[in-house]
């Protein structure tokens, strides 16, 4: 059987009135997508294989399919290589790469959705996973037979929706603390036991960091609009950010103490100012206070130690968020980087799903993916690569393994609608730093927006 991708750049049309949401939130996404590259200028001509002939059509024996992803031209170049390495294994099957830069890339896949062209097999993201499934784009990985036998059932459980596995994890990354050692030393302050530390200890470790080394270096960089910390901070108190019915799942009172914490910290000098913080949030991993030595702590994915470290000119650390062991449960889930999903109505299910399966399971495929999507989600295959991954992806391959005991389970898909949320918190965060609401002020519109933008 031969899967063929072909790449159908396609004219825009009236697409499903959900597409425009499906575009939303696109820059918010882009620091947890996994990508690092720079986006091309222009849509690059995709490029595949024919068949034997020459011709355009597959022959009887052959299957042929699509497959889509966003991405940097660096990671079209490696994908192409993953693409040549299983038409070599795979002599029956055909792919022929359909890509684009991030910003384009959800325009475009809802248009070819809408059209009746669905890629074969496509990535997808958390936020707009559910939508796809609940209007049966993509079909069942679990019922296709794919073999998820080596991936954590935490991250299984973040890709399955109405109990049908929508999309299998492309690698995972997890939210936690980047960490200077350095600062640490200068303010004469000892790292924290991230296994025991809580939240009280937190602010007391940047306050004391902040005091002892003066008005220009800060114990932590503001974190209080991005909703996976809330999520985690949430889930440590049973509680958690969405519900498996797609509705919020948190105590207004939750919210209202997660910016609390900031307010004590602003207010104890251990964090920058309003102004100071929304500067230094537009400038990024390179801008932020560690990656400027002007900062002991921050909130980041694992996926972003390496530029953070670089930015930086020396060595970070990864440690749990605080909290872990002070409430009713952990709070930390490993996060899908992205999603492959197969077509529902694709000509080629076994063949799709095959290669699906090479992607997640082939230790070649993997050596060759290394960290491009995240840490391979497959343990056995992150673990036989490992040795390839530089000191910094190391540092965070082992960080994840220590955490696999620890973690609970996996939050639920984001529901319709969730990608309107990162905007919503980072705009009412901006409100909490510059005092013009509370915390309990903000957590009740916060909760009011988040809930019409889901309808709930």
């Amino acid at each position: 059987m031969t899967i063929k991708i072909t790449s159908r750049a396609g004219a825009r049309t009236m697409a499903w009135r959900s597409s425009a949401v499906l575009a939303a939130g696109v820059l918010t996404l882009a620091a947890c997508s996994g990508d690092n590259g720079a986006a091309p200028e222009e849509e690059p001509e995709a490029t595949g294989s024919a068949t034997a002939d020459g011709s355009s059509e597959a022959a009887e024996d052959q299957a042929e399919i699509r497959f889509s992803w966003w991405g940097s031209d660096e990671r079209h170049t490696l994908t192409q290589e993953v693409i040549d390495l299983f038409m070599e294994k795979n002599p029956d099957i055909t792919v022929v790469p359909d890509y684009t830069d991030w910003g384009g890339y959800w325009d475009k896949l809802a248009t070819t959705v809408a059209g009746g062209d669905t890629p074969d097999v496509m990535t997808q993201e958390e936020r707009y996973l559910t939508d796809y499934a609940n209007r049966g784009v993509v079909g069942d990985l679990a019922a296709l037979g794919l073999d998820t036998s080596m991936i954590d059932p935490s991250v299984i459980q973040s890709g399955t929706i109405d109990g049908k596995l929508a999309g299998v994890a492309t690698g995972i990354n997890a939210y936690a603390i980047v960490a200077d050692p350095q600062i640490f030393e200068e303010a004469g302050v000892e790292m924290p036991d991230d296994t025991t530390w809580t939240w009280d200890d937190f602010v007391s470790i940047s306050t004391e960091i902040s005091d002892a080394l003066g008005d220009d270096v800060y114990g932590v960089q503001d974190y209080g609009g991005n909703e996976a910390g809330f999520n985690i901070y949430a889930r440590q108190h049973g509680e958690s950010l969405y519900t498996e019915e797609g509705t919020l799942g948190y105590e207004d009172a939750t919210l209202e103490a997660w910016w609390q914490h900031l307010v004590d910290l602003r207010e104890a000098g251990a964090m920058p100012d309003g102004a100071r913080s929304v500067e230094i949030a537009e400038g990024g991993p390179e801008q932020s206070l560690l990656g400027t030595n002007t900062g002991a702590m921050g909130m980041w994915w694992t996926n972003q130690l390496g530029a953070i470290s670089a930015a930086a000119g020396r060595d970070l650390v990864l440690l749990r968020l605080p909290g872990e062991s002070e409430s009713e449960r952990t709070g930390m889930y490993f996060k899908p980087a992205m999603f492959y999903s197969v077509a529902a109505d694709t000509e080629y299910p076994e063949a799709a799903t095959a290669f699906v399966d090479f992607l997640i399971n082939d230790p070649e495929a993997g050596a060759l993916i290394l960290s491009d999507r995240g840490l391979n989600a497959n343990t056995d295959v992150r673990e036989a690569v490992s040795s390839q991954l530089d000191p910094l992806e190391q540092q965070a391959a082992e960080f994840l393994a220590a955490l696999e005991s620890e973690i609970v389970d996996g939050p639920p898909a984001p529901p319709n609608g969730a990608a309107d949320v990162p905007e919503i918190a980072g705009r009412i965060n901006e409100q909490v730093l510059f005092d013009t609401v509370s915390p309990a002020e903000a957590a009740a519109q916060f909760t009011s927006e988040a809930s019409s933008a889901i309808g709930q």
